[in-house]
């Protein structure tokens, strides 16, 4: 082996095949495809998790359990911290002033206020949801922690 070889050919980015330019090319005429037969037509794929007629891995294996996650509410969680440092002594938080201030962004269907960090401030917090550490420290601060029901929310889009 001489040193200079074990690189060789080795591209950190390589050009794309540029298929169907010629004989000179070495990718013309059939372009990669092979002569007749269904796989060199347009059109032609295998469908997702075929095996090539061997009993699919989907099939193979057992399907055990129940997953209801699709139909379960987005939680989007605000931390104690997040409110210290964006609100002042006074204010009411929402979703609508946490959107504005861009302490949350995008759809979800539950607020949750969670008892990571400290508060010192007084806040009136409005939540769907509170952890129990983070209802304690809001009314220890002299804030109120409002639970408001979940229906009553505005879709945030």
């Amino acid at each position: 082996m001489i040193l200079n070889d074990v690189h060789q050919g080795i591209h950190k980015h390589k050009p794309r095949k540029r298929i169907g330019r010629g004989p000179g090319s070495g990718h013309g005429k059939t372009s990669g495809r092979g002569h007749k037969g269904y796989y060199s037509r347009a059109g032609s794929s295998r469908r997702t998790g075929f095996e090539g007629g061997q009993m699919p891995m989907a099939r193979r294996i057992a399907k055990r359990g129940f997953n209801n996650r699709q139909f379960a509410d987005e939680v989007v969680i605000v931390n104690l911290s997040a409110l210290e440092a964006n609100f002042e002594n006074g204010d009411t938080v929402n979703r609508e002033t946490l959107a504005q201030k861009r302490v949350i962004k995008g759809r979800y269907d539950v607020l949750k206020v969670l008892g990571k960090g400290k508060l010192t401030k007084k806040l009136t917090v409005e939540a769907e949801r509170f952890s129990a550490s983070a209802k304690e420290a809001i009314t220890a601060a002299g804030g109120t922690a409002k639970e408001v029901s979940q229906e009553s929310k505005a879709t945030d889009e």
